[in-house]
């Protein structure tokens, strides 16, 4: 996408707003081939060598394998993930697609694992906060059903599929049985399917219970605004009367935090609400027509996740696994001139040790994504093994199938070539496109490589 910065049209700015319908806009990687051709893992050594070691060996020596990348089962293959992660709060788990079943599935497998073992409490995704609101509802009281929650506020993202109504059910099974100790879900993007007038009414229905006297004020500040329903009918108002509602927003925001005073969860739920409002009104103050907002308002996006990780960890001490694609968990992005700052810098900068970022890689397989970012259906495409100079056929050649590995803990020769930058595959919301170089080292604490995913399944009706 760099190679296009300066004649940027208005659709792919336009594509940045895609993350309010659930689906996010991420630099992707390779040309697709029409049918992958299945390799061997460890069937080749690579030429490659960092000095005079070969660099498979040192990474065999830090490698763990896999037993299974599927939910449930004996977990004892994640003994060793438990110490790399140690004491940290949040652990940001990737993924190289947005759209591929075993990626979804460790990520259950992965949570199930650190709620029984490490008391983690929390799944977070970049999903918006008003959506995450609606499934924790679900969980918390279990009215509605799994899958109708699932459809209603993951329609038209890559979560729309088995792999989360599985993981939805199970914590809602956890919590019919553990209800001294709840799991929860957060959603901790901005924009939504619709920030509706439920959710609104969060804010307002506790202005009306507390503060009466501030109602007919606040109800004026949101006319206009509420609800957003179609977020493409909304980019669509001129970008004035945008900023105009985006600063009544921030206004209704003020109002309620002025009320500080009264204290109280109540008071913080609702100034949380009232401020994911005003993110995501300045968020949709893009100007499709000046390429130069772009990294602006990625930059911002990514920020805007790490405060609401960061306020849901420190309000309720919850242990947090945080789900999102490589280049938001990670310390760089492999678009740099995209993602300037991602979500995993700003959490380093604000918990520091206490935030451990997992990448993913995978040799070959399918995967769902788009041929815009802008509409468009999620669909199938495939991918062929990597090839020579990428940091996946190194990987690949390691002996075992599925593995991790602690980056900072690994071998000299395997640390020297893990911070080497080389092309990867990182797949978002258009395909296709050139890889990215990425310093594995410089990006991650942990990784998992795989050697073949497949397309995440279908949501049944």
């Amino acid at each position: 996408m760099a190679r296009h910065r300066k004649h940027i049209s208005r659709r792919v700015l336009l594509a940045t707003a895609a993350v309010a319908m659930g689906a996010v806009l991420a630099p992707v990687a390779v040309q697709a081939a029409e049918v992958g051709t299945a390799g061997t893992a460890g069937a080749a050594v690579p030429t490659e060598v960092v000095g005079k070691q070969n660099p498979v060996r040192a990474l065999e020596r830090a490698a763990h394998p896999l037993r299974s990348t599927e939910p449930g089962g004996n977990t004892a293959d994640l003994r060793a993930l438990d110490a790399m992660i140690g004491d940290a709060d949040v652990v940001g788990l990737g993924e190289a697609t947005h759209g591929s079943h075993e990626f979804f599935t460790m990520k259950e497998r992965v949570f199930r694992h650190l709620v029984e073992k490490k008391g983690f409490t929390t799944f977070a995704l970049e999903l918006s906060w008003s959506a995450g609101l609606q499934i924790d509802d679900y969980l918390q009281t279990g009215k509605g059903d799994a899958r109708k929650i699932a459809k209603e506020t993951l329609t038209n993202s890559p979560w729309e599929r088995e792999e989360f109504v599985s993981l939805i059910e199970w914590m809602r099974d956890y919590n019919r049985h553990h209800p001294d100790r709840p799991v929860h879900f957060m959603g901790d993007d901005i924009g939504a399917p619709s920030l509706n007038d439920a959710f609104f009414g969060r804010v307002t229905g506790y202005v009306r219970q507390n503060h009466p006297d501030d109602l007919a004020r606040l109800d004026e500040l949101y006319t206009g605004l509420r609800p957003i329903d179609d977020v493409f009918a909304y980019l669509g108002k001129p970008l004035a009367e945008r900023q105009q509602l985006a600063a009544r927003a921030q206004k209704a925001l003020e109002l309620v935090s002025s009320r500080k005073g009264s204290g109280g969860d109540a008071f913080d739920w609702a100034e949380q609400n009232a401020r994911s409002i005003a993110q995501t009104a300045k968020f949709l103050t893009l100007n499709p027509d000046d390429p130069e907002s772009l990294n602006t308002l990625e930059r911002f996006r990514d920020e805007v996740m790490a405060q609401n990780v960061a306020w849901w960890q420190e309000h309720t001490g919850d242990k947090i696994l945080l789900s999102a694609q490589n280049d938001h968990v990670g310390y760089v992005a492999g678009d740099p001139e995209m993602y300037s700052k991602t979500q995993g810098s700003f959490l380093r900068d604000t918990m520091g040790k206490n935030y451990l970022p997992i990448g993913f890689t995978f040799n070959q397989g399918s995967f769902l994504s788009k041929d815009g970012a802008l509409g468009g259906d999620w669909k199938k495409f495939t991918v062929d093994a990597a090839e020579p100079g990428r940091n996946e056929y190194t990987l690949d050649q390691v002996r075992y199938r599925d593995f991790y590995l602690d980056v900072r803990k690994a071998p000299a020769a395997a640390r020297a070539w893990l911070n080497v930058a080389r092309p990867t595959l990182n797949v978002g919301t258009q395909f296709p496109e050139k890889p990215r170089d990425t310093a594995i080292a410089k990006s991650f604490d942990v990784l998992i490589h795989l050697h073949e995913v497949r397309e995440a399944d279908k949501l049944k009706p």
